[in-house]
């Protein structure tokens, strides 16, 4: 980290902090005692307060903070202020960190580049991701998420970003925000947040972007299904009068399109195009986002259960479709989350939407009913039992839901049981 004085981090008046002397410079700013030594802050969030003398025996100076998110807030923005980073902001309603990912191992071999870990995009991790801004770093790609209005703002407000980049626009947190046209807004902070001649990268077709759109002292940069080819892992994505190829980790479309606002927002940087594939090799996916594992008896399983709402979910069901070709196709599917009075409607779209692609479903948790399920359990003990009753031999499976549902284990379960087959 960005080099900081103790002085510059007790005048902030955060709350309770020790270990530290005048004069002495503080490199390191994290939020687990397991990873702070000699010169570095522990901040202890939460339940941390147990850890503090752990990260004082280790050396580390520590805060106790009296507000954890304006503590983490204000040491952020300190750390940013020493920094002539250019910041990207990757937001929207689905693909954040798909997108960021890509961007970030595309960057790095051709400028110092930081990204957040994970999907480290709120409160709490965005903080944490500007902390670790190095005197050298060139790039910092992050990620923001929110639940409502303002949100995005108070995360810019810290990152000072001069790119924006927003993969998709669709039904998200609709109990607090009540429709797409708000969700639109929420995220388009970060495009209002821009300096003049910033630039921001958005869907070429997104009817409730388009109002916050509108500022004349912005860069737009538009990409669309249009301009990628994608077959067997090897994507041809066209921006402008150029063409760039990838070989990627994925099979994926919409996966593709996240690829392909990476490379626009790489290209706004101002990194050679021609150079953009010395990173592909780099690129992975996040955990159940679209993992695949292959069944014994030509099978396969889609871990795509990291969250959904309904535009990745028709995502999700269109590949797996694609995906099976001729072979039986199964979805485990558990809810939708966030929706509010639009549930119903949205998780019976869906159902529909299987049923046209020829995908039997299970469903998982009481809204998944409307789903029109082939079989329906209440949580995922059921979903897995049902699962090792229905699957057969050469089967495709894909398992989605909310994060809140819990699926993300299943994937593996159906691995580990398949191998009865090859045993049989």
């Amino acid at each position: 980290m960005i080099r900081v004085l103790w002085e510059e981090i007790t005048s902030l008046g955060l709350g309770r902090l020790d270990g530290g002397n005048p004069g002495d410079s503080i490199t390191g700013i994290s939020a687990d005692s397991r990873e702070v030594g000699p010169g570095e802050l522990f901040v202890a969030l939460n339940t941390g307060v147990r850890y503090v003398e752990e990260a004082r025996a280790q050396g580390a100076a520590t805060l106790v903070p009296d507000d954890q998110e304006a503590a983490l807030a204000a040491l952020a923005t300190l750390v940013r202020s020493k920094s002539d980073a250019r910041v990207v902001a990757v937001v929207g309603s689905a693909g954040k960190t798909t997108t960021k990912d890509i961007l970030g191992v595309l960057c790095a071999p051709q400028a110092p580049t930081i990204w957040a870990e994970k999907s480290l995009n709120n409160e709490i991790g965005l903080p944490l991701t500007v902390c670790r801004l190095e005197s050298d770093t060139a790039i910092l790609v992050t990620e923001m998420g929110m639940r409502g209005l303002g949100q995005i703002a108070e995360l810019c407000a810290i990152a000072r970003p001069e790119l924006a980049v927003v993969p998709h626009i669709g039904p998200e947190h609709l109990e607090l925000l009540g429709s797409v046209e708000r969700v639109a807004q929420a995220n388009a902070e970060a495009i209002a947040a821009l300096p003049a001649g910033g630039t921001a990268v958005v869907p070429v077709h997104c009817p409730a972007l388009e109002p916050q759109l509108r500022r004349d002292d912005l860069t737009l940069r538009r990409f669309g299904p249009a301009d990628v080819d994608l077959a067997d892992g090897h994507g041809s994505f066209r921006l402008g009068g150029e063409v760039v190829e990838l070989e990627l980790p994925f099979t994926q479309r919409h996966h593709a399109l996240n690829a392909l606002a990476a490379l626009h927002a790489y290209a706004a940087l101002g990194l050679p195009l021609d150079r953009a594939a010395e990173g592909a090799a780099g690129i992975r996916l996040s955990p159940w986002r679209g993992q695949e594992a292959m069944l014994p008896g030509g099978g396969l399983v889609i871990n795509d259960a990291y969250n959904a709402n309904p535009d990745s979910m028709r995502a999700a069901l269109e590949h797996l479709a694609e995906r099976a070709g001729g072979r039986r196709r199964l979805a485990i599917l558990g809810e939708m989350a966030e929706l509010g009075e639009a549930s119903e409607h949205y998780h019976r779209e869906i159902g529909g939407l299987a049923a046209r692609l020829g995908i039997e479903v299970i469903g998982v948790g009481e809204p998944a009913r409307a789903y029109d399920p082939t079989v329906w359990g209440s949580g995922a003990e059921e979903a897995l039992d049902a699962a090792r009753s229905t699957l057969r031999p050469g089967d495709v499976v894909l398992v989605k839901a909310s994060r809140a549902v819990g699926l993300e284990g299943i994937a593996a379960e159906i691995t580990n049981f398949a191998r009865a087959w090859s045993l049989s």
